[in-house]
């Protein structure tokens, strides 16, 4: 039996997981304008099912789950962040999981791909966090990972966020237990150990030339996403707004959201503007490497993925 990683190596991949990076592409570059736009995969996620629909009855989402070819009990959900170039600022926006969840073995490989992309952590100017979730924070508190970084590091996050992260409340989220534990603890950990670094906004702020981070609220009260404009080139990394399952059913609850009402309103709001807009849209848990549009389909819209420029 594989034996669980710790903190200081979680970021090293085993010979099996070398293998398959050798296999498996784990890094996508997009040109907005003149903006370029790294995808990295921090791996996959492997939640139960029932946590991307809450609300839904179970019989309609195990449908779903058939028309997609995907199992019942467990569902595989990509974990992809961002490197942004933009003049000489290099921007992190998030950071996948780290080492805070051993059990998904499947994911924590953030560091490793930054390296493999070729991405130096003292190169890193700025990082943003859509949201404090500990699959976004994570890679940020490997052990080492700090000493890497810039003295003069600037790390975005709305103050909504981490405001609420100081006393946070789980009562209306579908998180087990031992997982909403795990979110305090990461995010009080990131807190303490980022603080001197933490640059707050209320609502805009923008990070670059044609980078601004915006708070939307719903998924946690501080869940921003980042828009990223240069020319007519337009591109929307979504973070937790936007999961696969959003298209067909919009009204479905994610189980990590804090207001899911909220977040219902967030997400209709996103789907319509980057249908009105055709702006491309990146989001955390679509599949890899989550580049693609949104096209509006009667009441509802539809994922079109990007053709892979190769």
């Amino acid at each position: 039996m594989r034996q669980p990683q710790t903190k200081k190596n979680i970021d090293t991949p085993s010979d099996e997981r070398q293998e398959r990076d050798d296999l498996v592409p784990s890094r996508y570059a997009v040109r907005v304008g003149e903006i370029d736009v790294l995808v990295i995969s921090d791996g996959v996620l492997e939640p139960p099912a029932e946590s991307m629909a809450t609300n839904a009855d179970p019989a309609t989402r195990n449908a779903w789950l058939d028309r997609s070819f995907l199992a019942h009990d467990t569902f595989d959900w990509a974990l992809n962040a961002v490197v942004v170039r933009s003049g000489n600022q290099t921007i992190l926006i998030d950071s996948g999981i780290g080492g805070e969840v051993p059990d998904f073995t499947r994911a924590g490989l953030f560091g490793h791909r930054l390296a493999a992309a070729g991405v130096d952590l003292a190169s890193v100017t700025d990082v943003v966090l859509t949201h404090m979730h500990f699959d976004h924070v994570g890679g940020l508190l490997v052990e080492g990972v700090k000493e890497q970084m810039r003295p003069d590091l600037r790390v975005h996050v709305s103050a909504a966020e981490a405001k609420f992260w100081e006393a946070p409340d789980f009562s209306r989220t579908g998180m087990p237990p031992d997982l909403a534990e795990i979110a305090r603890h990461a995010s009080k950990r990131f807190l303490e150990v980022y603080r001197a670094e933490l640059r707050t906004f209320e609502q805009n702020q923008q990070v670059a030339p044609g980078v601004v981070v915006t708070r939307t609220g719903g998924h946690t009260p501080g869940h921003s996403v980042v828009r990223i404009a240069s020319g007519n080139d337009r591109l929307m990394f979504g973070g937790d707004a936007i999961f696969p399952v959003s298209f067909d059913h919009p009204e479905w609850h994610n189980g990590f959201e804090h207001d899911p009402e909220e977040a219902t309103r967030v997400r209709l709001r996103l789907m319509q503007e980057l249908a009105t807009t055709g702006s491309w849209l990146v989001s955390t848990h679509m599949p890899f490497p989550s580049v693609g549009r949104v096209a509006a389909e009667g009441q509802l819209f539809r994922w079109v993925p990007a053709w892979w420029d190769y």
